[in-house]
């Protein structure tokens, strides 16, 4: 069967592997329909992932449909459209114990940690299908970056009284964008991206799109009217803007960071006392997050076509892969077709 590997940074190569065996009891065999690439995607074959190691075969954003189960009380079948969550947690560590799995002690994420889902098949937990009757199979693999946004929301505590600032305008902080929206809150986005920002402006109605590389903060103090941003949302992963988002913050506000880079980042510790700062990092999502969010995209409440700005085969990824990570290629998310 055909597999995506990725053998080094820089190198993704297309291979023939053996198919997958009958799964196990508590498994599924699912074929995969579509991947999206993400930004772990990217920065893995950069060479700047964290926790990772090569080769690795990438992907867990994953629309699949299942081919063979295992005993399971799930109510899953084959022939079943499923989005995949991707986090394999173990269940006994202390943030299992306190339902919080996102954030296992013994975390392996898909693609990351463990092999993924750039392959035409493979074994899944059962516990970790999510159906999806009404959805293509297009729809479904954005369903796990939708959960980031959803959980980097959920971690905020937003409501109707806060004006959220997401710096970012990437899937991530699309997805973000997407939540703070549907908690009724107030949402500014920036970005130094122009693209990015009027993607925002006409596909999500973010009337307030600031440019990031031209007086941010004089821009979210007129914006505002002075109070700044109740909460910060951060997914861009770059040390600067984390270490920035202080400044955009209203006093006794949230600092959320959603990105990820390998490395340190400091604050101002005057400022962070002055504004009583609630620090927080958002990682993975949780399990209810993705019926949730199924059910968001079944009714109409979000919708993800126009995220899709570019599609590939899985023969065509070796040679186009890298065009994904250039700028100029104006790339919101990019879809491969299995």
């Amino acid at each position: 069967m055909k597999t995506l590997v990725l053998q080094e940074p820089g190198k993704i190569e297309l291979m023939a592997t053996r198919e997958p065996g009958a799964p196990g009891a508590d498994e599924a065999l699912v074929r995969v329909h579509r991947v999206g690439v993400c930004g772990t995607d990217l920065h893995a074959f950069r060479g700047k992932q964290p926790f990772f190691t090569y080769p690795r075969i990438l992907g867990h954003e994953l629309g699949v449909e299942i081919l063979a189960i295992g005993a399971n009380d799930r109510g899953l079948k084959a022939g079943d459209k499923c989005a995949v969550e991707p986090y394999i947690n173990c269940g006994k560590c202390i943030a299992c114990r306190r339902d919080k799995p996102n954030c296992c002690v013994n975390m392996r994420v898909m693609g990351v940690h463990i092999d993924g889902g750039m392959r035409e098949q493979f074994h899944v937990p059962a516990r970790k299908l999510h159906k999806a009757t009404a959805l293509s199979y297009e729809q479904i693999a954005l369903v796990e970056t939708l959960a980031i946004g959803c959980h980097a929301v959920a971690r905020a505590e937003l409501n109707k009284t806060d004006s959220v600032l997401v710096i970012g305008a990437g899937p991530i902080g699309l997805s973000v964008i997407q939540f703070a929206q549907a908690a009724g809150c107030r949402v500014m986005v920036m970005d130094l991206s122009p693209q990015r920002l009027d993607f925002c402006r006409t596909q999500l109605g973010v009337q307030d799109c600031i440019d990031a590389g031209h007086e941010p903060a004089q821009s979210v103090s007129r914006l505002t009217g002075g109070d700044m941003a109740t909460a910060v949302i951060d997914a861009t992963g770059n040390p600067k803007s984390m270490s920035g988002g202080l400044s955009l913050m209203a006093h006794g506000g949230k600092l959320v960071f959603v990105g990820l880079f390998v490395g340190d980042f400091s604050l101002n510790d005057p400022d962070f006392h002055r504004h009583e700062t609630t620090l927080l990092s958002s990682r993975n999502a949780l399990p209810g997050d993705f019926p949730k969010i199924i059910n968001m995209i079944e009714s109409g409440q979000i919708n993800t076509r126009p995220w899709i700005t570019h599609r590939c085969r899985a023969d065509e990824i070796p040679s186009q892969f890298s065009s994904f990570t250039l700028p100029e290629t104006g790339v919101i998310k990019a879809v491969i077709e299995f």
